[in-house]
């Protein structure tokens, strides 16, 4: 995710109850190139926001709306739960938006945030 974000264009990534760990795959070594934060859990995630900036969660909810037909906002802050148990129920609820990817089971966390980095930085990088 690192490196994706990276490529794309993210102006930072986050971590909550940090499970990161360096990844010897990581040739570019891009986690050492976009600040990268920290957070013990979701409510010091949550109150720290940036202003303005609407809080995307992506996640196979029926009231998701398909990464195919969701316009990207121009600043936004996308939340993408754990692999093994998804985002929690009060994540979901304070999401401005919830977005998911096709398919009927969750993917790793890495495939499904370079997805939709890659969906953004086309859309927003298209001309209106």
């Amino acid at each position: 995710m690192f490196r994706t974000a990276h490529i794309l264009g993210a102006s930072f990534l986050f971590l909550i109850g940090q499970r990161f760990k360096r990844q010897t795959s990581d040739t570019a070594i891009s986690w050492s190139s976009i600040p990268t934060y920290s957070y013990d859990g979701f409510d010091d995630f949550y109150n720290n926001l940036p202003y303005n900036c609407p809080l995307v969660g992506v996640e196979l909810t029926e009231t998701a709306i398909p990464l195919e037909a969701f316009k990207h906002p121009k600043r936004a802050v996308y939340l993408l739960g754990a692999e093994d148990h998804g985002l929690t129920q009060d994540a979901l609820q304070r999401c401005h938006s919830l977005i998911k990817l096709r398919g009927t089971d969750s993917m790793n966390v890495a495939v499904a945030g370079s997805i939709v980095l890659y969906h953004r930085a086309v859309q927003v990088s298209s001309p209106c």
